[in-house]
């Protein structure tokens, strides 16, 4: 049995986003009596135990925590100076497991701090491969600005690597444009297309309609995000006040921002069209997608953007951005001519074009019929779990542990 450890700043059951879904998702397939993983994280909550298993996983926390922080927390001071200690303690955490464990791989999730305590590891443990998935949503400018002050030590976070794994060509590009020169994997991250696109009973999805109170006529506009600034859920709520008052809009997710949303919807004078629902476990997100009628997600930068495809799959009609790995799955009938369509595409903060491209696919049933059929078949062909959980293993750990 191999052994991995990976590193990661948040984790399940709190503050759980797009770079540490797929990682739940692509170690629960993996046999454990192959593969051992272990994980660090930072603690935040003193409701969390300092180690626990999840699924496939064994999780140790590090860092200091407060009773019941909200997703805000994690921005202000103290939780914030967890992240910057992360690098040190995860080092210190990652030798003394070492000792016990003897690694053969480490794996750092996405370009952020924990990347820093993944490449000490590995600086300092040069026999120790490392594998370095590119899962940011994050414009590239923004991490390379960011990490201006160490910036020799950020290149190394890619030349170090000894592989990467990239979900787009976006973030495949982005590998090399920082020197790195060995194998580059392109490989989606691992999504669950088939329980969104399986047929659910008409009861459940009903029960779900009666939950949200859904009346005859209305149309619910719907996002699964982070509520952070890159995921512009700003944009969709002022994009209401273009559109009919019977559309309403319904956002599932937990982040730092939702106090800055609920007011901006108080101030655009919508507030009773905004619904947030906070935290909704995985396995319902399908039947409340089913439940709505549009998936709107105008992000402002993405890496890969899991949400638009689970949509799809769902059945959903989508409308988005084409922005970073955007590119590779939200095909516009205009903006991509001669390719097959699968979402209706606006610019970066445009709430008008928003409002535009609803009315659009609500006003154009037989174009809205068209898109969404092709888009359903295009998430199944090229994100179905099985041929990701297979490249996974032997693109990916088959070819790092050979």
């Amino acid at each position: 049995m191999k052994r991995v450890l990976i590193f990661s700043l948040t984790y399940y059951p709190d503050f759980v986003g797009g770079a540490e879904m797929p990682v739940k998702k692509t170690t629960d397939r993996i046999n454990p009596s192959d593969i051992a993983f272990d994980l660090i994280t930072l603690r935040l909550s003193a409701k969390l135990a300092k180690k626990e298993r999840i699924g496939n996983v064994m999780v140790y926390r590090i860092g200091f925590c407060t009773s019941n922080p909200r997703p805000g927390d994690l921005i202000r001071f103290p939780l914030k100076l967890n992240k910057y200690l992360y690098p040190f303690l995860s080092w210190h955490k990652a030798a003394r497991l070492h000792r016990a464990h003897h690694y053969e791989a480490l794996w750092s999730v996405m370009t952020s701090y924990a990347s820093f305590g993944a490449l000490f590891f590995k600086m300092s443990h040069p026999s120790v491969k490392y594998l370095f998935t590119l899962n940011d949503g994050d414009p590239i400018e923004y991490l390379k600005r960011k990490a201006r002050f160490v910036y020799p030590l950020f290149v190394r976070l890619f030349t170090k690597a000894d592989l990467v794994h990239a979900p787009s060509t976006y973030l495949g590009n982005f590998a090399r444009s920082m020197g790195y020169k060995g194998d580059v994997e392109f490989i989606p991250n691992a999504l669950d297309v088939e329980d969104f696109a399986r047929d659910y009973p008409e009861a459940e999805i009903d029960a779900v309609r009666q939950k949200l109170g859904k009346k005859p006529g209305d149309i619910f506009l719907i996002t699964t995000s982070r509520l952070v600034k890159k995921n512009a859920v700003n944009d969709v709520i002022k994009s209401l006040k273009f559109l009919p008052a019977h559309i309403s809009f319904f956002v599932l997710g937990k982040g730092p921002d939702l106090e800055t949303l609920q007011e901006l919807s108080r101030s655009e004078g919508v507030f009773g069209r905004v619904h947030f629902l906070g935290h909704v476990d995985l396995r319902e997100i399908p039947k409340y997608l089913k439940a709505c009628d549009i998936f709107v997600r105008p992000s402002l930068s993405e890496g890969m953007g899991n949400s638009p495809i689970e949509a799809m799959a769902a059945g959903l009609p989508v409308v988005s951005t084409q922005v970073g790995g955007l590119a590779d799955s939200i095909i516009d009938p205009d903006r991509n001519p001669g390719s097959i369509a699968t979402a209706l595409a606006v610019d970066t903060r445009s709430p008008e074009q928003i409002a535009m491209q609803v009315k659009r696919f609500l006003d154009n049933k037989e174009e809205r019929e068209r898109i969404v059929g092709q888009a359903i078949a295009f998430a199944k062909t090229n994100y179905n779990s099985t041929a990701i959980d297979k490249a996974m293993r032997e693109r990916v750990f088959g070819k790092l542990l050979r």
